[in-house]
């Protein structure tokens, strides 16, 4: 119940074909499913237009799903920062008509989200739908370090090694959720760590 208190919580719906002229669709994990379900409701021919960029995992596992929508250009990533280029460049050259769908984990959608943001895109214009891990990624709020694929409470910071409570306050501009120490009075106290963010 405290988490749909925070407005700056992220919201996340579910993909649906709209009209435009050029549908950049971007994936990871399991959003990969995200995007084949929207492609049952979609019109016939509606990928002749798109381009899918899946960061896959080692398995390759969902790949021939989205291989099979055939789509105008298909591009797999080893990661997110592998991508970072090609979307930088697709957005800075994009035109009015452009349709941007962001599906699979929370730190994919608020990354790729960040850099749309950055190329003059307006949040509310951009489809998200959330699949697989609900891993956060956290910033410190001491040391300003990120550390991905945050899934206990409380978690260790990656930078400066503080033991931080993960908060649900999200900033949008650096897509990540807040951790603020959870023992900064007393460092002897360590409350137990438990995995609740999976």
């Amino acid at each position: 119940m405290a988490a749909k208190s925070i407005i700056s919580r992220p919201v996340y719906g579910t993909l649906s074909p709209q009209p435009g002229k050029h549908h950049l669709f971007i994936a990871d994990a399991e959003g990969a499913l995200a995007i084949a379900e929207m492609a049952e409701r979609a019109q016939p021919r509606f990928f002749d237009d798109a381009e899918i960029v899946f960061i896959h995992g080692p398995d390759g596992k969902h790949v021939a799903a989205l291989e099979a929508l055939k789509p105008a250009q298909f591009h797999l990533s080893p990661s997110f920062a592998s991508l970072l280029p090609r979307l930088r460049q697709t957005l800075a050259n994009a035109h009015m008509g452009l349709r941007l769908y962001l599906a699979g984990t929370e730190g994919l959608i608020g990354q790729a989200m960040q850099v749309a943001l950055e190329a003059g895109i307006d949040h509310t214009s951009i489809q998200t739908e959330h699949r697989g891990s609900l891993a956060r990624r956290m910033q410190c709020v001491h040391c300003k370090g990120i550390t991905e694929n945050v899934t206990t409470q409380p978690a260790t910071c990656a930078h400066c090694g503080l033991l931080l409570l993960v908060r649900d306050h999200y900033s949008r501009r650096i897509a990540a959720f807040q951790g603020v120490c959870i023992n900064a009075e007393d460092r002897s106290e360590v409350p137990p760590m438990e995995e609740i963010f999976r």
